[in-house]
């Protein structure tokens, strides 16, 4: 299987704490939410919505980044690095210079943590569970050309090349 979706399949809506909008690309439901893939701009200092029983991950796309801070927690949000923080933890971005934009992994607590990664050029990608394949600029998955933004999810075993995000979602 191998699904292509582009910015015109994505909804658009409001942060659960109304302070922003998300783009959400994916949502897998299985009795509660299993994965999410959005992305979203974080314009200002202040909170992020809490999801609780949710594991998050966090990749700055464009812009100078930010920090994740908590109570005790202090994780730098720098371009093009994922960054993993659980989503009920109280977490405020800090030190915002200028607007930022990144791709957000949310997966469900008990499922294995997702494998994200950013590469560059040309690689081939087996499977161990569902690859998503988030394009960060004009790309290539299998046959496909993608333009910025576009979305690949597949099950099989793909060649890939340009700079994008590659997430493993396991469970």
């Amino acid at each position: 299987m191998i699904r292509h979706l582009t910015p015109a399949d994505y909804t658009t809506m409001p942060w659960a704490n109304g302070k922003g909008v998300t783009v959400e690309m994916l949502r897998v439901e299985e009795g509660g939410l299993k994965w999410r893939l959005s992305r979203a701009s974080v314009v200002e200092n202040g909170d992020f919505s809490a999801f609780p029983g949710i594991e998050r991950n966090l990749t700055v796309i464009s812009g100078p980044g930010f920090d994740l801070v908590a109570q005790g927690l202090h994780l730098p949000a720098c371009p093009l690095q994922p960054v993993a923080f659980a989503g009920d933890v109280p977490i405020r971005a800090e030190g915002v210079t200028a607007p930022s934009d990144d791709f957000n992994v949310m997966t469900a607590r008990g499922l294995p943590l997702p494998d994200v990664r950013v590469i560059h050029g040309a690689e081939e990608l087996a499977t161990d569970g569902m690859l998503a394949l988030f394009a960060l600029d004009a790309a290539r998955a299998a046959d496909l050309e993608l333009g910025p933004y576009d979305l690949v999810l597949t099950d099989q075993a793909v060649s890939v090349a340009g700079p994008m995000i590659v997430v493993r979602l396991y469970g």
